[in-house]
Parts: C-alpha cells; structure tokens; sequence
C-alpha cells in the first residue's frame, strides 16, 4: 500500500468535488458535460497537492472514472488509507501549550478521530473559551481565546463555509513593553466537526494562528 499522502483538507477538497460531480450525473444529459465536469473535478482534486507521484496522481483521476453514486462512495471510503491522520497528541503536551491556563478544560482525545482533523480545538463551555492546537513545520501551535457566539450565519473565516459563527478574540503581544497586549479576532464556525469537515485550504487558518501567537 502507498504511504499515506492525502491531509484532511485535501480530502475535504475530493468530497467536495465528489459531491460535485454526483450532482453532475443526476442533472447533466449531455455526455460532453458530464466529461469536462469530470475533468474539471479531478483538476480541482490534483491542485490541492503541491507535488504528486505518477501513482498518487492515478489514484485522484480515478474519480472521473465512475458512473453511479455507489461507485463514487466506495472510492472515497477506499482513500481513508491514503489519509495522513493528525499527529496524536498527550495531555502532558497540551498542558505545556497552555502553560498560563490554571484550569486548563482537557479535550476528550479518545473520541477524536484524527484522520477527519485539520487542527484540534474544544471549548470550554463553562469559561466560554476555545483552544486550539496545530501542527505547523514539525511543531505544535496553541493558542486560546474567549469565543463568543453571535447567534447568526455567516462564513466562517477558517473553513470559508456558511455556518454559525463566534467571534473568537485572542490576546496578542504588543510591540515595546512585554506588559503591552493587543488582540486578534475572527469569526470562526461554532461547530468544531463541521469545520474540520469543510476546510480546504489551511492558509487562512495558519496567518491566524501565527499572527495570534506572536
């Protein structure tokens, strides 16, 4: 078997084109539509990688070679193999993140399922604060802040999608003395699942965390 390659947000980018495309079969009468949809989906697939082998890349095309909704299920279950999981983390190593959290909330670690995770966050609900942890260059990223939820939709900044947003407010460090703070907010979905479930793209996750942890 092929050594895993596929993160959770380019996965998320093959369902979403998956989906795409089984909307495609149900509507699309013209057999020249229904190829270039094809074509395109496994373009948008490929593009989430910055570098693929001849394998991997055969593996992505073979999305354009199903005609029915079972056959295009049974394919994505058959890439969770290739799915690169997030790197299981300790309770001492979240701990040493959050050195300043006296009462630091401990996520439930065993019900995660780290194949579906971009970036590991929970809330605890008691204080009203999110924390989140990600992997970035060989190292893991902590930050925490109070979240707020506005009681509305809208998209949300990590994930892009429409859902229901908090506004989350982190403290940063100022410029000159080291008592001075600043702070960084985004509104980011509520729900922790549906987040990591719809993110494709990590760039705008990883500004704010860098921003935020400075």
């Amino acid at each position: 078997m092929q050594t895993p390659f596929i993160h959770n947000h380019q996965l998320n980018v093959i369902h979403k084109q998956a989906d795409f495309l089984l909307k495609t079969m149900r509507t699309a009468a013209d057999r020249k539509v229904l190829e270039t949809i094809k074509g395109t989906a496994v373009t948008h697939a490929i593009d989430s990688f910055d570098q693929l082998t001849e394998e991997q890349k055969g593996l992505l095309e073979q999305m354009s070679t199903y005609e029915a909704a079972y056959e295009l299920q049974s394919y994505l279950d058959d890439l969770m193999p290739y799915v690169v999981p997030f790197p299981e983390v300790s309770l001492k190593q979240i701990q040493k993140l959050f050195p300043k959290s006296k009462k630091l909330k401990m996520p439930d670690l065993a019900s995660i399922d780290y194949k579906r995770t971009t970036y590991l966050r929970w809330t605890d609900i008691a204080t009203n604060r999110l924390y989140i942890v990600y992997p970035y260059e060989g190292r893991l990223l902590g930050i925490e802040g109070q979240i707020t939820s506005t009681n509305k939709n809208g998209f949300c900044m990590f994930c892009n999608r429409h859902r229901e947003l908090g506004f989350f407010n982190v403290k940063t460090r100022g410029g000159g003395s080291p008592d001075n703070f600043a702070s960084a907010g985004q509104y980011v979905c509520m729900d922790d699942e549906a987040c990591n479930h719809s993110i494709t793209d990590t760039a705008p996750l990883e500004r704010f965390l860098l921003a935020a942890g400075k």
